[in-house]
């Protein structure tokens, strides 16, 4: 059963897949969702092999970037830092009381190191105890970031 963390990565990453067009090849429905557990990437182009992160969260305003959100495993980010790779960020906002949700957009090279922030260690008694993640901070790049879609549901009478 699928935890709501994973719910709504998935949620996001159908939301991109559905509703963007490659940003590198300009592609409509070329993008498509990688297996999970793909290290650093969620999707690709079947067309031209671009790749992409794609993060999900719940907010109160989709229009306003967090300060921080939830990344993933450091160990292979850490390592792709060290050999100058990044790879381009699909910030899916959602709002489940208003049903509404927008995809934003952080290219590769508008990143920095510093916005990469590990996390300690997960406790011996932790279920993967000595994992180690990272989280986003997002407070310097905030004002990088693009809206590429957006849907806030028809009011109805």
């Amino acid at each position: 059963m699928a935890t709501q963390h994973q719910e709504n990565g998935s949620f996001g990453e159908r939301r991109v897949t559905q509703d963007c067009h490659c940003p590198r090849c300009k592609k409509i429905k070329t993008l498509v969702r990688l297996p999970t557990n793909f290290k650093c990437a969620d999707i690709i182009c079947d067309f031209c092999g671009y790749l992409g992160q794609v993060k999900t969260t719940t907010v109160n305003d989709i229009t306003r970037i967090p300060n921080q959100i939830l990344g993933a495993a450091w160990k292979p980010q850490g390592e792709r830092m060290v050999a100058g790779i990044y790879f381009p960020l699909f910030l899916v906002l959602k709002n489940e009381k208003k049903g509404s949700y927008a995809i934003h957009y952080l290219a590769a090279d508008l990143q920095e190191p510093d916005m990469f922030v590990k996390r300690p260690k997960l406790k011996e008694t932790a279920r993967r105890a000595g994992w180690e993640g990272f989280y986003y901070n997002l407070r310097n790049v905030q004002s990088r970031f693009v809206c590429i879609f957006s849907y806030e549901p028809k009011a109805s009478d």
